[in-house]
């Protein structure tokens, strides 16, 4: 199953994508303001492009687990995209996909935006989760 994942900012949004197995992933180039026209339009294009079955976008829980004023923002988000495109939209927990994508830069082993990594972070802990029972 081909999901792309995307690690919601106000002005930047990480963007990455799997092959269609949901084996291997990819960063993408960041959206700039996917809240704005531009930036809408911008992610509509990278949507028809990739042709994903499922969306995941990174939910920025609280530490306690609880849903803060950016998660808040990234549910309504979410219901606002589910409205403009095929693909199924899902939420999953980011907590320390940052972290995690600053030490992958920090280690060498990803060159991409740190937005992005951190999509692929996302990305992938979520296909190891549930992408082989989606």
């Amino acid at each position: 199953m081909k999901a792309l994942a995307l690690d919601l900012g106000r002005e930047r949004t990480g963007v990455a994508v799997s092959d269609p197995t949901g084996t291997l992933v990819r960063p993408l180039p960041v959206i700039r303001r996917v809240d704005a026209p531009e930036g809408a339009a911008a992610l509509d294009q990278v949507i028809a492009d990739e042709a994903p079955e499922v969306i995941v976008i990174g939910e920025p829980l609280l530490m306690s687990g609880e849903a803060g004023e950016q998660a808040h923002h990234t549910r309504s988000f979410a219901g606002r995209l589910r409205k403009r495109v095929s693909a199924r939209v899902v939420l999953s927990d980011e907590r320390l996909s940052t972290a995690e994508a600053e030490r992958l830069r920090r280690e060498g082993g990803a060159q991409a935006e740190l937005d992005s990594v951190a999509a692929c972070v996302i990305l992938e802990s979520w296909l190891r989760g549930n992408g082989a029972a989606a």
